[in-house]
């Protein structure tokens, strides 16, 4: 459990930033280099080799080189497992808000109970009771 929750922080680390996001989105298109990768981004290519790497750590993408030319792969597994993670929790909090809606539910039906139940007889304005 721990070692998948240092995984799960790599990888929330990783998508953490908004260059890296960018990347990962161009990834899931197919395989591209570093520098097809880094054309669009607004930095130097030493800095989107360092997104890159931080990429790689996370699982979330493989890097091969052939030649000179380095190609990164998105890697869907590491996103699989964020993916399980956020269900989850979903699932917990989904559990959570049904029962709240329920009890809701209930007690507006015991006020419109208790409200008939009870209801008091008022006096019209001028009356003496």
């Amino acid at each position: 459990m721990l070692n998948q929750s240092a995984s799960l922080d790599h990888l929330f680390h990783a998508l953490a930033d908004p260059s890296r996001r960018a990347v990962v989105e161009r990834l899931s298109r197919g395989p591209a280099s570093v520098s097809e990768l880094a054309q669009p981004l607004a930095m130097s290519l030493p800095s989107v080799v360092q997104h890159l790497q931080v990429l790689e750590a996370s699982g979330l993408i493989t890097t091969q080189k052939v030649g000179r030319v380095r190609t990164c792969t998105i890697a869907p597994e590491a996103l699989g497992a964020a993916e399980r993670w956020i269900g989850e929790r979903r699932a917990v909090w989904e559990s959570r808000f049904d029962r709240l809606e329920h009890y809701l539910k209930d007690l507006q039906a015991q006020e419109a109970s208790d409200a008939t139940t009870t209801k008091p007889t008022t006096a019209s304005p001028g009356e003496d009771t």
